[in-house]
């Protein structure tokens, strides 16, 4: 990995797709203890006063932002399961957003695709996102290729992603997201932070 140094005035944390459901019962994340080095990450990060940013995937009613042709949501659509609209209330508790902090409810995997993160970001000088979140397959993959084509500095910290697939994972982080994101630890994360 690259030398691990920021600017504070420029990056900014997000914890993407951090489910309350998925984070507290998945094995991968339990087992690997994602949310706890999360809980600490954002706290280093909130207390040397980074952007930090959420984000969700939800829907309306009805959910009209899916398309048939949608191979990942029109299954959710046809579910007829009622919609979640409030990204807030799906996030994992333990990393519950603040009143002053950015959230996004998304409609689609990418967090900057069909959202405000990418206007806030830039409005506020965001040139470094230091990425997380669940899935490894999902968010955290979407979100980086198209960060990395809009030339954002990435890193991702990989013991505080997981996936349904272990596997999956570990092949995504050491050889797909490593040509667009620098790969670090929370820990490694906490101390550039700091060190800031």
């Amino acid at each position: 990995m690259a030398e691990f140094a920021i600017n504070r005035e420029t990056t900014a944390l997000l914890i993407a797709d951090f489910y309350a459901e998925a984070m507290g019962n998945l094995p991968h994340a339990v087992e690997r203890g994602v949310v706890a080095r999360t809980v600490g990450l954002q706290a280093a990060a909130r207390e040397a006063g980074l952007m930090v940013c959420y984000c969700a995937t939800v829907f309306r009613p009805g959910y009209p932002e899916i398309s048939q042709r949608n191979k990942t949501f029109s299954a959710r659509k046809a579910s007829e399961q009622p919609a979640v609209f409030d990204p807030v209330s799906i996030i994992h508790p333990d990393v519950r957003p603040r009143d002053d902090e950015v959230v996004v409810g998304k409609h689609r995997v990418n967090a900057l695709f069909g959202t405000g993160l990418d206007v806030a970001l830039t409005g506020n000088n965001i040139d470094t996102i230091i990425l997380l979140g669940y899935a490894t397959s999902g968010v955290v993959l979407s979100t980086t290729r198209f960060a990395a084509d809009r030339d954002y500095r990435l890193y991702i910290v990989e013991d505080c992603c997981a996936d349904s697939e272990p596997d999956v994972h570990d092949f995504l982080i050491g050889r797909i997201l490593n040509r667009q994101a620098d790969i670090v630890s929370a820990d490694e994360a906490i101390l550039a932070i700091r060190s800031s």
